[in-house]
């Protein structure tokens, strides 16, 4: 009885340390799993490679899953205390050039290795839709965030139980032991990543840090209490991967893993020994000829139109050069420069209009602000001519000329690049409106400033300078309402023009232009007939007017005969004018506008005169050639007479700004040039 009672004993002896030792004799290292790999049970498109054991456990194929398991289950007893550690590294590579990836890895404790009834896609082949199957404990490194399951995100850790409802969940990251902080990590990246989870008694600790993270840090990402025994009645489970894939996919590896059923024996990974990550390149797709054909055709549209488009730029920035003009070269712009400046001549920027062209403002990046004058030229003779005749002007240096300071030459097309005034032009103070009227000291300063501009250009320069067209709109202002000539000498411009041609501007013409041309006299006609226009706020000839004030010149004889002569002042002025300076002024006008050519003083004498350092010479309103005014229509053949109304003349140019007339060959009416 004593030996069977000894023999039952030693029974039950052996049967507690056959099961004691299967629940302590669970341990195993995986530094790669190119040895021992028949103690690994794999299903669906999980594999390992025969070169570096390294385990697949998904690729690049849609709704698939992979399955990894060690085939020894992990038997929990009943008389121990419960606990089990694991280390793997894993990495998950996303697809080239799909940006996102799918679905996710999980470290997995199931009742059976078959897991054939589970889904891929968000399930991450664990479970299905009807949650039915085996008795899980995963851990989820999940890249896809899924309302159905509450996700937080798209790159997140959970705990499941028996349901892809995380128990406990958070963002990917790892705790820093050297800067005390936590660090995020993202799972997506295709970098190595060690995860770390461990079980005592009750309680869950998961884990994570970059390969390049020696040692596992003190903190774990996830903590919880989670009862084994009551997920799996049965006391034991088999330990292993799972993960899926869907519309998205990425390629999701096993690097190393390490399992023990106690902490204290878990051997150590060798990262020295795991195998590398592949990291798969896009593989262009073959193209199709068709596809070829289109692509070749698109590319000779584009390179035409990229031709279409240099041409348009090259014939929009084109001008006209010639080796004559390399002395010229520093006075030269080029025309991409001034359009630029001028803001594509934009109608914005215009200044003014006349009859040889346009004038517009424009803003050199170093230069400060320009006037752009463009010139209509349809002929290319005497062009030589008139460019050095430019430039000869352009070296003209006197304080009240506005400066000239360049030119650019294109094909029918010739522009004049001066100084920019901002105070406008005298005619807009004169006749417009929105600008203040001006006082008469003023006035009187201003023609003091254009007669030393014209007397210089008489007698001071290096040879004599025939303006040929002075008036309101040619006089501007700066900022300080100082007068400067400008447009001097473009009346040349016409190549038509033979010696006697008459030009200038109704009104500033002298009688003889027709018959002997222009002169350094009939500058000084003009200049009178300006400074008419000055004191008296009036055109010199104005065809609204009642027929006995239409002219100018005449009407101020007439009011110097009543003797009346300040009844000729310009009302704006309120009687706030000296006299006598006023008479000066009006008289000194009418000797300059004498019929007589050689009646007119010349502009050193009005100089003089208008600076009251020499008295006028004697004469009244009925010395002959006075206060007679320049016939309007005149029947002598070369000169046409061309009218707003004659549309068909390609001479004409109006303008509201300016109702004089000017004349080359014609009369036309507008701003002159």
């Amino acid at each position: 009885m004593a030996q069977r009672l000894q023999l039952l004993l030693s029974i039950i002896f052996f049967l507690n340390l056959i099961r004691f030792s299967s629940q302590q004799g669970l341990s195993f290292v995986y530094n790669g799993f190119n040895q021992d790999k028949g103690y690994i049970h794999l299903d669906g498109v999980a594999r390992i490679h025969n070169t570096d054991g390294l385990l697949q456990l998904t690729d690049d194929t849609t709704l698939q899953k992979g399955h990894a398991f060690f085939n020894r289950p992990f038997d929990f007893g009943s008389d121990q205390p419960l606990s089990f550690s694991t280390h793997f590294v894993c990495a998950l590579v996303p697809k080239p050039g799909a940006g996102d990836g799918g679905h996710g890895t999980a470290f997995v404790l199931s009742s059976s290795m078959d897991l054939t009834q589970a889904d891929p896609t968000q399930y991450l082949g664990l479970l299905n839709m009807s949650s039915n199957g085996n008795q899980i404990l995963a851990v989820e490194l999940d890249t896809v965030k899924t309302a159905e399951f509450d996700d937080m995100d798209n790159n997140h850790v959970g705990v499941d139980e028996n349901s892809l409802h995380s128990v406990v969940s958070a963002s990917a990251s790892y705790y820093s032991d050297r800067e005390g902080t936590n660090k995020s990590l993202t799972l997506l990246s295709g970098d190595p990543i060690h995860v770390w989870i461990d079980y005592e008694g009750t309680l869950l600790n998961v884990t994570l840090a970059p390969l390049i993270i020696d040692e596992k840090p003190s903190k774990p990402l996830l903590s919880r209490n989670i009862n084994l025994t009551s997920i799996f009645p049965a006391r034991k489970a088999f330990v292993g991967f799972s993960a899926s894939t869907g519309t998205l996919v990425s390629y999701q590896y096993i690097l190393g893993w390490s399992f023990s059923t106690s902490s204290n024996s878990l051997k150590s990974l060798d990262v020295s020994k795991l195998p590398t990550v592949p990291h798969p390149k896009m593989i262009p797709k073959k193209t199709s000829p068709p596809l070829i054909i289109l692509m070749v055709i698109l590319a000779l549209i584009v390179m035409a139109v990229l031709g279409g488009v240099c041409e348009y730029r090259r014939r929009k920035y084109a001008e006209v050069k010639e080796p004559w003009e390399k002395p010229y070269g520093p006075l030269r712009y080029s025309y991409k420069s001034l359009y630029k400046a001028t803001g594509g001549f934009s109608k914005d920027g215009r200044l003014g209009k006349g009859g040889f062209g346009e004038v517009y403002k424009g803003t050199m990046p170093l230069g400060g602000d320009i006037a752009v004058k463009r010139l209509s030229h349809g002929a290319e003779q005497g062009m030589k001519q008139f460019v050095a005749e430019v430039v000869t002007m352009g070296s003209l240096q006197h304080k009240n000329l506005v400066p000239l300071l360049g030119y650019c030459r294109r094909k029918g097309e010739l522009l004049l690049v001066s100084k920019y005034m901002e105070g406008g032009s005298v005619d807009q103070y004169l006749f417009q409106d929105d600008k203040p009227p001006l006082s008469w000291s003023q006035r009187l300063a201003i023609l003091r400033d254009i007669a030393s501009a014209l007397c210089y250009l008489h007698t001071g320069a290096s040879q004599v300078v025939l303006h040929r067209d002075i008036k309101a709109s040619n006089v501007m202002l700066n900022g300080n309402l100082q007068g400067f000539l400008g447009d001097f000498g473009m009346a040349r411009f016409d190549d038509n023009l033979s010696a006697t041609a008459a030009v200038g501007t109704i009104g500033y013409m002298a009688l003889e232009l027709t018959s002997t041309g222009t002169s350094t006299r009939t500058d000084v006609y003009a200049f009178g007939a300006f400074m008419l226009e000055v004191a008296c706020g009036r055109r010199p000839f104005d065809p609204e007017m009642p027929v006995e004030k239409r002219h100018l010149v005449k009407w101020v004889c007439e009011c110097w005969r009543k003797g009346s002569l300040v009844d000729a002042m310009d009302t704006r002025l309120r009687g706030k004018f000296p006299l006598g300076v006023v008479e000066t002024v009006l008289k000194l006008g009418l000797l300059c506008t004498c019929i007589v050519p050689d009646s007119r003083p010349t502009m050193e004498q009005v100089v003089q005169f208008i600076n009251r350092h020499q008295t006028l010479p004697d004469f009244s309103p009925d010395t002959p050639g006075i206060g007679v005014s320049t016939p309007v229509l005149t029947r002598i053949h070369s000169l046409a007479i061309t009218s707003t109304s004659e549309t068909s003349s390609p001479s004409v140019s109006s303008s509201s700004a300016n109702n004089s007339m000017f004349i080359s060959h014609t009369i036309i009416y507008g701003d002159g040039r």
